[in-house]
């Protein structure tokens, strides 16, 4: 845990979905999510809003500029009893799709489409869950059925989308 950001947490991600109906994800070199598709996320950091925050998190992550359309989920849970992690989700699309891999943060970028994700077993539980319904509910809505990624440990856990 973090000393710097305190027991309250909160991460900006973005689903970036190109002309083709791609969806821009990653493998990260650390964390929980090491090696397993994920979305580019980070944290937000002080003088910034979380939809500045997600622009910015894909551009160092993936070399991608692009604009936000909408919130279109939120995800809450507590670790360990202890620390309250969230993060907004956001649709957004790319201005441009030539992609630069930030090596010191990810193993891997790639444009898949949502079905391909559903069937590789690296994908993560949050992605896999959005890839299987393909976002498109028109208000959050909490899914009781998705179950988080174990190596977290979070002791309450919500997907809203």
């Amino acid at each position: 845990m973090s000393k710097k950001r305190g027991k309250v947490w909160l991460g900006a991600a973005g689903l970036v979905i190109n002309r083709k109906g791609e969806w821009l994800v990653v493998k990260k070199a650390y964390s929980g999510l090491k090696g397993r598709w994920s979305l580019p996320a980070g944290f937000v950091d002080a003088g910034e809003t979380v939809d500045q925050a997600v622009i910015r998190e894909v551009k160092e992550e993936t070399g991608i500029d692009c604009e936000i359309e909408g919130l279109i989920g939120f995800r809450t849970g507590v670790i360990r009893g202890e620390i309250s992690d969230n993060m907004a989700i956001f649709l957004a699309h790319p201005r441009h799709e030539q992609i630069t891999v930030a090596r010191n943060e990810l193993l891997e970028v790639a444009w898949l489409a949502p079905q391909q994700l559903v069937q590789d077993v690296l994908t993560s539980e949050m992605l896999l869950e959005m890839a299987q319904n393909t976002y498109q509910q028109q208000k959050f809505m909490e899914n009781l059925n998705v179950k988080p990624d174990p190596v977290f440990q979070y002791t309450n856990y919500k997907l809203f989308f």
